[in-house]
């Protein structure tokens, strides 16, 4: 019999938090894990850093105005990406991690981490998003319509 699957997408601010990788590991221990990586605070800053305004946010997403910028935070992405691939291989956990970038005939098409968790709803048997607790309402609001999707707040720290 085949493993249950799980998507779990993570918020950019948990990427290198113990209780995180431990909460993951306990997923990955029961079922084949993907891991949907987010960074958007993480890219505001490097946007910052960079000059680039952070942009306006659709209901898809940062829409970006440049190839620099789409280029920008895709390499936010890949470094929140690595690092996690890191911080589970360091502690034995077995997880696929990826970022919600498509490069659809070589245009980079960033989609918000919560929108493009939609676009695998039915592929999955378990659904995780994970992010800080004070977001926790407002995304159970919007993700109502999908009882697959549990979110799962973790304080601040």
């Amino acid at each position: 019999m085949a493993r249950p699957t799980a998507l779990v997408k993570i918020s950019g601010d948990l990427v290198d938090r113990a209780d995180v990788i431990e909460w993951l590991r306990e997923v990955a221990a029961h079922n084949f894990t993907v891991i949907l990586v987010g960074g958007g605070v993480n890219i505001n800053q490097a946007f910052k850093n960079a000059g680039f305004p952070t942009g306006k946010h659709g209901p898809l997403g940062r829409e970006t105005q440049s190839l620099k910028e789409r280029q920008l935070a895709r390499d936010v992405l890949e470094m929140n990406q690595e690092l996690l691939q890191d911080l589970l291989a360091a502690r034995g956990i077995v997880a696929t991690v990826i970022i919600p970038v498509l490069d659809i005939g070589s245009v980079l098409c960033h989609i918000n981490g919560d929108v493009f968790v939609l676009t695998a709803y039915i592929g999955f048997d378990k659904i995780f998003i994970l992010t800080l607790s004070e977001r926790v309402a407002e995304k159970q609001k919007e993700l109502e319509k999908y009882p697959k999707i549990q979110v799962i707040g973790f304080p601040e720290e």
